[in-house]
């Protein structure tokens, strides 16, 4: 019985996707002529071992594609596949050049261990290779008047044929590349790398350009959909009423943190009562003087005698009138 547990638990090892301490992202699907990039994250105590890729259904027989310790499989070799450690980060990274349908398998990540009695720490995935198209992004947004950029993926059969951008649900909104892989309109730019991938890029997007579309080549085509915010179209209004309160409030506050300012009222106030106070006083002796001009008689002889004798209140108005023009802004504020 204890002979054939311990037959399971090595076995489950040998299996495709079983537990272990080397984990990976899950199955993956390429289209054919892409790369793809796997990362292999390990336990720290594997810091300082080799790492591995091979491929193969079960590990023990699996073919070795890159080793950390392969120049060869550098990230800037020659090779198909590359290999790259992040002691750092407890990662290493593997990445495949120009898939084929052919590459189509189970892949594994290894840590070797070196040990006859040891099984290597592995993690698997099933990586499919398909043609056909897709995209980086199946929604892009913008604001109105913005632009958007769409990359449309094709697979390596379908690098000769025509690229297409449309509407969805309208086929005669089509557009189509020339023979230089390229159109070109007022807001519609395509460009065709020729290898596996084109971009659509539209410009002075409305609000009205919102909606589904796709993007073709050959008889394979994917969805994309673009979305167009409106912009914001909001005033603000203030009316008059609430201007001359924001100005009154504002004087005001302006006032009272001036320690050395009188409120407005209070200065208002003074301005008027020494405009009263003069006019009073000119209206007064613009009487007097009336009254004195028609008592005067006629003769002209001795006339300033006479004019003091009858009216003695003009020396008195002159004086009155240089002491009222000589008093300070202050004596007149306080009467």
């Amino acid at each position: 019985m204890t002979f054939l547990l311990l037959l399971t638990i090595l076995g489950l090892g040998e299996l495709p996707g079983s537990y272990c301490t080397v984990t990976t992202v899950g199955d993956l699907s390429v289209l054919e002529g892409q790369s793809v990039t796997v990362p292999c994250h390990y336990n720290p105590q594997y810091i300082s071992h080799v790492k591995y890729w091979c491929y193969g259904r079960m590990k023990d027989f699996c073919s070795s594609l890159a080793r950390t310790d392969n120049p060869e499989s550098a990230p800037h070799g020659k090779g198909k596949v590359t290999i790259a450690d992040d002691p750092t980060q407890h990662v290493f990274t593997v990445s495949m050049q120009d898939l084929t349908e052919g590459d189509s398998g189970w892949y594994w990540c290894g840590v070797e261990l070196g040990g006859m009695w040891v099984s290597d720490p592995t993690a698997s995935l099933y990586i499919s290779v398909v043609q056909g198209m897709s995209v980086v992004r199946n929604t892009v947004s913008a604001d109105e008047g913005g632009s958007v950029t769409v990359q449309c993926l094709y697979s390596k059969n379908l690098r000769s044929s025509e690229k297409k951008w449309c509407r969805s649900g309208n086929w005669n909104s089509c557009i189509v590349t020339d023979s230089e892989g390229t159109f070109s309109r007022r807001n519609v730019l395509i460009q065709d790398d020729k290898d596996s991938m084109f971009t659509v890029t539209l410009t002075q997007l409305e609000t009205r350009d919102s909606g589904w579309y796709w993007c073709g080549a050959g008889q394979q085509h994917v969805a994309v959909h673009v979305s167009v915010t409106p912009q914001a179209t909001t005033l603000a209004t203030t009316s008059p009423v609430q201007n001359l309160k924001t100005t009154v409030r504002t004087s005001s506050v302006m006032s009272s943190n001036d320690p050395h300012s009188r409120p407005v009222w209070e200065s208002s106030l003074m301005v008027c009562g020494v405009v009263l106070l003069v006019m009073t006083v000119s209206l007064a002796l613009w009487k007097l003087w009336k009254q004195c001009k028609k008592k005067q008689k006629p003769q002209r002889t001795n006339e300033t005698n006479d004019n003091l004798t009858m009216c003695p209140w003009r020396e008195d108005y002159k004086n009155a009138s240089v002491i009222f023009l000589n008093t300070p802004a202050q004596q007149v504020q306080m009467l």
